[in-house]
């Protein structure tokens, strides 16, 4: 058995592929590709209801994985799962090239940078925030000595900038709602890994940065007593997707186990939403390694969330965004609807009860 960790309904172990370990692990992934390869399945066709015994569903998305086995919705799955540890959209990407996972989970950006990067995929499940204005994501991070009080100060600054990553978006639109363009600032590109960008923070590399809720805190205990500070990006920031490689539909057993999995997905998300402490210790204290203060810190600023039935909305906000990645970074229009595979709304609504 190749380094993933198989598990089968209510029997799921902790992913045992880290993010540094992918490169090995790759090469032998790639040479087993899928284990069953079903009868091909057209995009406009209905999603099969029965998975097939023997389907092998390959999962890169340790959240969720840990919210299965917390909540107990793991006895749901009626789908053979290998999980892998690997999370952000460039490990996703290059496992996705590598035939080594089928289905990843990424925020809104990185399904844009496969597709315009030559990875045929479709998203196929969407999260939102309750009140991402008041819950972001992200914070902007200052420098300690930097003066930055409001999205107006930011002109003249240096900003870290990841134009594939989510945080790039961020700043694009952060930007845009300052009434400033690329010419008002300097931006700084590095790739987002880790605490890169905290440390390009303390380093004064950089002016500003975008954080995530899980670094805003450290950031702050290390730097705050000579001056640091964080500001709300006063954009919304909040959207997470599902996606998949097109070639995984066009298989009718994968794509009846996603269908299953989505659903059950769905559900996990809410148990996150409604369920934060228990949620925190599971995946932030026991899988992360943080304490469970700053693990309670991190639930508490991200909120609530919910699982949108219908992605009308969600569509016309992601088609704000491409366009604006377009404008700004030089890459060809997109219809965004095109990504979205349909079927698999149906399924989540259905699972929710219809709405929510």
């Amino acid at each position: 058995m190749h380094p993933l960790t198989r598990s089968r309904r209510s029997r799921l172990a902790p992913g045992l592929l880290t993010a540094a370990g992918l490169v090995l692990a790759l090469g032998g992934l790639a040479a087993c590709g899928a284990e069953a390869e079903g009868p091909r399945l057209e995009l406009s066709a209905a999603v099969p209801d029965e998975v097939p015994d023997g389907t092998v569903l390959r999962v890169g998305d340790p959240a969720t994985q840990t919210a299965l086995e917390a909540s107990g919705l793991d006895e749901e799955l009626d789908v053979e799962v290998e999980w892998a540890n690997i999370t952000g959209g460039p490990k996703t990407l290059e496992a996705f090239r590598a035939d080594a996972i089928d289905v990843g989970s990424v925020a809104d950006i990185p399904p844009l940078f496969a597709q315009w990067t030559g990875t045929d995929i479709k998203i196929i499940a969407a999260r939102e925030t309750v009140d991402p204005l008041e819950h972001p994501t992200y914070e902007l991070g200052v420098a300690p000595g930097v003066k930055v009080s409001g999205l107006e100060d930011l002109e003249g600054k240096s900003i870290a900038y990841s134009p594939g990553q989510a945080q790039g978006a961020l700043v694009l639109r952060v930007l845009e709602k300052a009434g400033l363009t690329q010419d008002d600032v300097e931006l700084v590109e590095m790739t987002s890994v880790d605490d890169a960008y905290v440390l390009a923070l303390g380093s004064k590399q950089v002016d500003v940065a975008p954080l995530g809720q899980s670094l805003v805190k450290s950031f702050l205990a290390k730097y705050e007593q000579d001056g640091a500070t964080t500001i709300k990006p006063e954009v919304r920031d909040d959207a997470w997707t599902l996606y998949t490689p097109t070639a995984v539909l066009q298989d009718a057993d994968k794509a009846a186990a996603l269908q299953d999995y989505v659903e059950v997905w769905a559900r996990a998300q809410q148990w996150i939403s409604d369920n934060p402490d228990e949620f925190a210790q599971a995946y932030y204290v026991e899988h992360e390694g943080l304490s469970i203060e700053d693990a309670t810190y991190i639930t508490d600023v991200l909120g609530e969330f919910e699982v949108p039935t219908s992605w009308d909305d969600t569509i016309a906000r992601h088609q704000e965004t491409a366009d604006l990645l377009a404008k700004e970074q030089g890459h060809e229009e997109l219809d965004v609807a095109d990504l979205y595979d349909r079927r698999y709304e149906k399924a989540i609504a259905a699972a929710l009860g219809g709405g929510q």
